[in-house]
């Protein structure tokens, strides 16, 4: 074996193209070094010689038959100088599959980073594109037997509708000819036809070879293709044992033919069969579990209704809206982009979207998801986001890249997929040697050997993830969690505590002002000054005291002339001239201003409430107490019950005093609270639990819980309808719904005992298995129906995860 020095891939001598430029003599190989031999033809040695190589390398993805690029670039981001390429792939039939494509990527030259999933046949490939280009990679793909396309949810699933239809007719026709072969081969073998003449022998076995023969090269040519591009790259996948296995026993059948011995033509068409049931079944499984994301993605409609400025209507493609267009949906009608609504009144069923099982009012100034459904009357809706930027796209990205990522069990059973098939191929010729030296005859030594190769095919491996965490991540999605990756599944299904932080996170997130207690000015003037502050202030409790200087006619609109945020604590700055403090009575301390005895007593009587009080002071003074009320989510008891029920358990950190604190978590029947917690404390309070031991689910919303959300072992972010994104957080409850936390507890565990059952299964039905075939107690139709039973338990086994109820 040679190593390519551009590809760094192993080939076979015999393979080789030897090139010379400028007096080096350079061997190169595959389809991945296309750009090598565009060198070779920059430097004179011309264009035919560079075809001649290619054709003697002797591989399909020549320069004249290599995919056009540009048919790609939907397929393509580049972000912060790397390039990632969303790729369908087809032929994939086995984890051997996957490991080759991976293998052979992640050893490309400029390429960062290369996951391909069995379950979705979907590759992600990062690349820089100043060392390699997408033609490249396309190419290494294509060297190793394997067709990439653009990646499409509309074709995944055709391609996996194409499969099962591809699937289904080979296996009836395997089906039909293998059980003519049975009845021939039985009249042949049991006994019916006693005393036959040698003529009537040779007529039926040269029926059964014609039948077999069908079955082998029409029903088989999947194995047959992919196992001979797999060899002649000095690969082995899965179905290299298929087709030695039933390729040995058809061979050896002729052999034995000629010499008028037993034949064995049943075996070889059963085993292409009982595989092809197998993949059929899987191929069906797979649709099932992705149905999620191909519901979530056929969402959108293809066409809008704008409303152009002179009132004129007029459809148009959704992909040509802009943030800004406004666009008309009537009753029964989906909304085509994410909006915000300009005229009318309706409810929105965003069910599919965000889980929510009731529909949601919708008036002018809401905003509205693409892909919900208008229930009632008719709404005039200004574009804000489309395209890959809608929430609803944000969503089938998150779930897509959790359906792509691995476990580490999963990465365990990849490592040992690598070197499993040329272990396999090595003790079925050491079996045939030796039963062949213990003086078993040819035909028995053969038919063992075969048995080896066809129980040990690692599809029940292949398959112990990628099912479960499919199912997992559609059922996540439809009860509105987005979950950043499988392994979150793994990591959640072991946590121990659950930190939640208060505001917006136990409590609604949408404080309203109650009072507003003056020690100096009139009300209407200070809540004019603290409102032009937190206008500029993203916190949930801003928000209060904005909408209730809105709501009040003697409130002046305001500008800061300066202004500056200390998370946990306060703003400040100048406002109309004066100076404008605003935050707890810490962040009045640390700039030197006192908070008088009456007004602190008034404050901690409404802290005992469960209230929040904002202090405002005004050029160094003390001026007024904003008193803000934000009650309990109404779910929040019963799914803290439920948390408790499954053996977690909760706490509280939160920026807010102890005594808000206290009151709420009183209320709540939380008994350990962190208060007045900064972001970094948050972080330092649960790295305190994980050094105990304890692993963390923590919950929060807003900027101020990134820090807390990436320490964790899960970090769970409670996002607003409008606004999902995974960039801190392991996960999303687009609902925002506390009760989703139990169910993702128990999805998690679920899952996770699912798959490692699966795990189980594959392994040990390998360790027994194996050793049954070596010892020649298993016939090869045996084998392969034991190899495909195998299969299916892995899949019903891995169904049960759809079950999980919210």
């Amino acid at each position: 074996m040679l190593r390519c020095d551009h590809c760094l891939l192993d080939f076979p001598e015999r393979e080789a193209v030897r090139a010379e430029v400028a007096g080096a003599s350079r061997i190169f190989c595959c389809a991945g070094c296309r750009g090598v031999f565009e060198l070779v033809t920059a430097e004179g040695l011309g264009k035919f010689y560079a075809e001649r190589a290619w054709a003697e390398v002797g591989l399909a993805a020549q320069p004249d038959a290599r995919l056009d690029p540009s048919a790609f670039e939907g397929a393509v981001r580049v972000a912060d100088g790397i390039a990632e390429a969303r790729l369908l792939v087809e032929g994939i039939r086995c984890a051997s599959c996957v490991w080759l494509n991976e293998r052979v990527l992640q050893r490309t030259p400029g390429v960062r980073f290369a996951r391909v999933s069995y379950a979705t046949h979907r590759a992600t490939v990062r690349f820089d594109p100043r060392e390699t280009s997408l033609d490249v990679v396309l190419a290494r793909i294509q060297s190793v037997g394997y067709l990439p396309k653009p990646w499409s949810e509309s074709a995944r699933g055709e391609a996996q509708r194409a499969e099962s239809r591809d699937l289904l007719v080979r296996l009836g026709t395997a089906l039909f000819l293998s059980s003519q072969v049975m009845m021939l081969t039985g009249a042949l073998y049991a006994g019916y036809f006693q005393g036959i003449d040698a003529g009537t022998r040779r007529l039926l076995e040269l029926l059964s070879l014609a039948l077999t023969l069908p079955v082998l090269l029409y029903s088989g040519a999947p194995f047959l293709r992919s196992a001979w591009t797999a060899v002649r790259h000095g690969r082995f996948n899965m179905d290299v044992l298929v087709a030695v296995g039933a390729g040995a026993a058809l061979l050896f059948s002729v052999a034995e033919m000629a010499r008028g011995g037993q034949v064995y033509f049943d075996t070889a068409a059963m085993i292409v069969a009982l595989v092809l049931l197998g993949r059929w079944i899987e191929s069906r499984a797979r649709g099932r579990a992705s149905e999620a994301v191909a519901r979530l993605a056929e969402l959108v409609p293809s066409d809008a209704r704008v409303v152009d400025p002179n009132g004129e209507r007029r459809l148009v493609a959704v992909a040509s809206l802009a943030p800004g267009d406004r666009v008309e949906v009537a009753p029964g009608e989906r909304i085509p982009v994410d909006g915000v609504v300009l005229e009318g009144a309706s409810e929105a069923d965003e069910a599919l979207v965000t889980g929510e099982p009731v529909p949601v009012a919708k008036s002018p100034g809401d905003a509205v998801i693409g892909g919900s459904v208008n229930r009632h009357g008719s709404l005039v809706v200004e574009v804000t986001r489309t395209g890959p930027d809608t929430v609803l796209s944000a969503i089938v990205r998150a779930v897509e890249e959790a359906q792509l990522a691995k476990p580490r069990l999963q990465a365990i059973a990849d490592r040992a997929v690598g070197a499993f098939v040329p272990a396999v191929l090595a003790l079925a010729a050491a079996t045939f040697a030796g039963h062949l030296w213990a003086g078993a005859p040819v035909a028995r030594a053969l038919l063992t050997a075969v048995s080896v190769v066809v129980i040990a095919c690692p599809c029940a491996l292949g398959l112990a993830t990628p099912i479960a965490v499919l199912l997992a991540t559609g059922v996540a999605s439809r009860r509105g969690v987005l979950l950043k990756g499988a392994d979150v599944l793994e990591r959640a299904a072991r946590a121990t505590d659950v930190v939640l932080d208060k505001t917006g996170t136990l409590t609604r997130g949408r404080p309203e002002l109650r009072a507003i207690v003056p020690t100096a000015g009139s009300i209407s003037e200070l809540l004019s000054l603290a409102a032009a502050l937190e206008r500029r202030s993203e916190h949930a409790l801003a928000r209060a005291v904005v909408e209730a200087a809105r709501n009040d006619p003697a409130a002046r609109a305001l500008e800061p002339e300066g202004f500056l945020a200390v998370p946990g604590r306060g703003v400040e700055g100048s406002v109309d001239g004066r100076a404008v403090v605003l935050g707890n009575r810490a962040f009045l301390s640390e700039r030197g201003i006192a908070v008088g005895e009456a007004a602190d007593a008034t404050a901690r009587t409404y802290e005992g409430e469960g209230d929040t009080v904002i202090h405002l002071a005004v050029d160094g003074r003390h001026a007024a107490l904003l008193v803000v009320s934000d009650l309990p989510r109404p779910e929040a008891p019963a799914a803290l019950a439920s948390l408790r029920a499954l053996g977690l358990q909760p706490s509280m950190v939160t920026g807010d005093d102890a005594v808000t604190a206290s009151a709420i978590a009183t209320r709540l029947g939380i008994a350990a609270v962190t208060a007045r917690a900064t972001p970094p404390a948050k972080r330092e309070e649960l790295a305190r639990l994980q050094a105990g031991g304890r692993r963390v689910l923590f919950v929060g919303d807003g900027i101020n819980d990134a820090p807390a959300l990436t320490q964790a072992e899960v970090g769970i972010a409670m996002a607003r309808r409008t606004e999902i994104t995974l960039e801190s957080a392991d996960a999303v409850l687009v609902r925002e719904d506390l009760g989703a936390l139990p169910f993702l507890v128990r999805l998690a565990r679920r899952t996770d005992r699912v798959i490692r059952q699966n795990v189980f299964w594959a392994f040990f039905y390998n360790a027994v298995a194996i050793p049954l075939a070596v010892a020649g107690r298993l016939h090869p139709i045996v084998a392969a129906a034991a190899m495909a039973a195998s299969s299916l338990f892995v899949v019903a086994n891995s169904l049960r995860v759809g079950r999980v109820r919210g």
